[in-house]
């Protein structure tokens, strides 16, 4: 195909699906007991340098408990998937984790703000990048889930983005129109936080998936954290419910608030004070450090972080926020 037009950024992954079958083919498809800890879940399967990808959208559905534990244990040098970035952006630029990343969404937390470390960590130059739109990173796990080399589409042409990106532009065989070109992105590990899983990592999502589905059969290892831990039968009678099946999985932890302070679907709402807080504290490099000192890198887990931030009444309050919002829906 004559290649019209390519972007200038650098492919932070090999799209190449017969080397990545080269991982999968020795993957364990075992249905065995794969519950962990969060801390060993993260000490053994995210390393320095390896490609991160984190599931939810936003502040919804994202997996806290192993952001925080990537920065007690120190993990540098990773590569980021920032595909609808927010909450879990502000974490990892916090600890400065990740040294290149793949731009779809990252820095804003919506309609709360820019987070203004994030900005700093990017405006640093610490951080090599590619911009993509959240449809182009979506076609790229699109694309590693079906063990293709690249999905095309027409999403990001006559755009700066294109400009900025990895993607390249085609004549389209078919029509002879220019096509674009979004190569695999299979990651290292992805985490994401379900509703329900069992021991085993069949996990059950309870509302809007937005790029789960594909992400878990795109990474080449899956960390899940679940709010809880359900009996196999519950899946055996259901199967169709089954969002993430078993075989994709390689550690599940059970997490109740695992999302904290971002919001779970049907389960309880974001702490919009947290999160304005995490906001305030960022102007101030010094401020910033304090607040991380306390909350992630004094606490020796999760639950004695949800203890700093109001333990259990606080958790039931948003809880019963999520429960009305959802009645008047």
């Amino acid at each position: 195909m004559k290649v019209i037009e390519q972007g200038v950024a650098p492919l932070f992954m090999d799209p190449d699906p017969d080397k990545a079958r080269e991982f999968f083919r020795e993957k364990s498809r075992a249905m065995v007991n794969k519950t962990t800890t969060v801390k060993e879940a993260v000490e053994a399967h995210i390393h320095d340098g390896d490609y991160l990808a984190v599931g939810g959208f936003g502040g919804t559905r994202i997996s806290t408990s192993v952001l925080h534990e990537i920065l007690r244990q120190g993990i540098k040098g990773l590569g980021y998937s920032g595909h609808t970035a927010t909450h879990d952006c502000q974490i990892l630029s916090a600890g400065e984790c990740f040294d290149r990343c793949d731009i779809a969404y990252v820095i804003g937390l919506e309609a709360r703000g820019l987070s203004a470390n994030a900005r700093r960590y990017f405006e640093s130059g610490k951080v090599k990048t590619a911009e993509w739109s959240n449809a182009g990173l979506y076609w790229r796990y699109l694309a590693a889930s079906i063990n293709a080399p690249f999905v095309a589409s027409r999403t990001m042409l006559g755009t700066d983005t294109l400009k900025y990106s990895a993607a390249k532009v085609v004549e389209d065989p078919f029509t002879g129109k220019p096509i674009g070109l979004f190569p695999a992105l299979y990651p290292d590990v992805a985490i994401i936080h379900v509703h329900e899983a069992d021991i085993y990592g069949n996990c059950i999502v309870n509302g809007i998936d937005i790029a789960d589905h594909v992400l878990s059969r795109a990474a080449k290892k899956v960390i899940i954290t679940t709010e809880r831990l359900i009996h196999n039968d519950v899946i055996r009678n259901n199967p169709t419910a089954t969002h993430i099946p078993y075989f994709l999985v390689d550690a599940v932890i059970e997490v109740p608030f695992g999302s904290f302070p971002g919001v779970m679907p049907y389960e309880y709402f974001s702490d919009e004070d947290h999160l304005r807080h995490w906001l305030k504290v960022e102007k101030d490099p010094e401020d910033l450090k304090a607040f991380l000192d306390k909350y992630i890198y004094g606490t020796k887990d999760f639950n004695e972080y949800l203890e700093l931030c109001g333990g259990l009444k606080r958790m039931q309050e948003l809880r019963h926020t999520e429960l009305r919002i959802d009645t008047k829906a």
